[in-house]
């Protein structure tokens, strides 16, 4: 397990992760804009598709590490939020999260495929533009919440001293 370099108890890519949340949240509002206020919908697009990339390789190497090389628990064990066999804040903030997080990977895959699906790779707007904007904006708000939900648990686990 490599150290992480934000100066916490977090391992490497719980850090990649945080500082990659921190990337894509503006980039997701920029996005918004882009297509609500320019009407550049190529350039949403292009932006929607590269941030879904980067999240398949940022969470996938996540899961990798955290699955297979890294226990979390060991790491959190000196928050004064964590204690091992109970339940505490750190445990409910993990829950938390990824009641927002799991739902939110499944709409925007929704969201994407759909928006390939209806508008092809062109663009265009047509009648699905409606529905998608209501699933894009809920797709937005849940990325928005998957965010703060998991920097609330890593600040909990990883980051808070007695």
């Amino acid at each position: 397990m490599a150290a992480g370099f934000l100066g916490t108890r977090g391992s490497f890519m719980l850090d990649v992760v945080v500082v990659a949340m921190a990337v894509i949240i503006p980039a997701l509002g920029a996005s918004i804009c882009l297509v609500r206020f320019r009407r550049a919908y190529t350039w949403h697009r292009r932006l929607q598709l590269s941030l879904a990339g980067l999240l398949v390789l940022a969470v996938g190497a996540f899961e990798v590490e955290m699955r297979m090389m890294t226990d979390w628990t060991e790491l959190a064990a000196p928050s004064p939020y964590y204690s091992s066999g109970t339940w505490n804040a750190v445990n409910l903030s993990l829950i938390v999260h990824l009641l927002f997080a799991v739902p939110t990977l499944l709409l925007w895959i929704f969201v994407i495929v759909q928006a390939i699906r209806q508008f092809g790779w062109s663009g265009q707007t047509g009648t699905y533009g409606r529905q998608h904007a209501f699933w894009g904006r809920l797709a937005s708000l849940g990325m928005l919440m998957t965010a703060v939900t998991g920097w609330l648990f890593y600040w909990l686990a990883f980051a808070a001293v007695q």
